[in-house]
């Protein structure tokens, strides 16, 4: 079993900037590939970045130069910073894993951004 637990998400301005982060309970070296979705309101969920198994990370094409994921193995714990923030943006984001075959999914945190 693993635990996701995201945080980090709120209202912004358009613009602005906002970091989540998303903690695990066991080592995320055993966990991939792991990294974020998200769900616009009405819409279907959609892939934002994650770590490949092979530990390179990949990018919705929409968002690259404007999202970053990250890592700090230590913390057991993945971010997405989020730069330039745009009313397109909000959604809820999930926090996701794999480990052992077997999908791993957060609470999701709620990200609004305003115009």
């Amino acid at each position: 079993q693993v635990q996701l637990v995201e945080s980090g998400g709120g209202l912004v301005q358009a613009g602005g900037s906002l970091r989540l982060s998303c903690a695990a309970s066991r080592n995320i070296f055993s966990i991939n590939p792991m990294g974020w979705y998200r769900q616009p309101p009405g819409k279907q969920r959609e892939l934002v970045a994650h770590f490949t198994s092979g530990g390179s990370t990949n990018y919705a094409d929409s968002l690259k130069g404007r999202f970053t994921i990250s890592r700090d193995n230590a913390k057991n714990t993945v971010y997405l910073q989020m730069n330039s923030l745009k009313p397109e943006d909000t959604a809820v984001y999930y926090c996701y894993g794999v480990r052992l075959g077997h999908d791993y999914w957060g609470q999701g945190t709620q990200v609004t951004v305003s115009s």
